[in-house]
């Protein structure tokens, strides 16, 4: 069975544990063993920084353990995904890792978060509401998601699903 390791702001939710659950059984109706990050239990005696660190380790070594990750890419706390799973995303990319992700935002970066337009020397960019350019290559995530992971709109079903299908040819 081909182990998934499920990256996403789900780790802050308040049932955190029950839901990582749920979402390993999900993956075992699609063939895979789901790996989430709290199924490590930290050591009692840890907090803070020796704690983060623990966490950081240990999240790491599930990473280079699974065959695959899919991280939920919704927008956590703002418009973009999580800070802690994109790098999560990175680093499995990194490792030779393929990498599905999902999110419901279906359309450009464009539709979601440009405010206006501005003009300098000009060229005529789309700016956000702090006046950055945001970057127009009609994609829903920023382009080192994007071009890096397979991208799902939809939910984790949704991307298991696409998933069980690449990892049989498609059939």
């Amino acid at each position: 069975m081909r182990s998934v390791y499920l990256a996403g702001f789900e780790v802050f939710l308040p049932d955190a544990v029950a839901h990582g659950q749920r979402l390993k059984a999900l993956c075992a109706t699609y063939g895979f063993e789901g790996l989430f990050p709290l199924d490590n239990t930290a050591p009692q005696d840890l907090s803070g920084a020796a704690l983060a660190q623990w966490i950081y380790r240990e999240n790491v070594a599930l990473i280079r353990r699974a065959d695959m990750v899919m991280a939920n890419l919704n927008a956590f706390r703002g418009t973009e995904p999580d800070s802690g799973t994109a790098f999560e995303v990175g680093y499995a990319i990194a490792c030779g890792k393929p990498v599905w992700g999902y999110t419901s935002q279906a359309g450009s970066l464009i539709d979601q978060v440009a405010v206006g337009a501005a003009a300098d020397d000009g060229a005529a960019r789309m700016v956000d509401a702090d006046g950055y350019t945001v970057e127009d290559f009609g994609l829903n995530l920023n382009l080192m998601l994007a071009c890096s992971a397979r991208i799902v709109v939809g939910k984790a079903s949704d991307c298991l699903a696409r998933m069980a299908q690449d990892a049989s040819g498609g059939r």
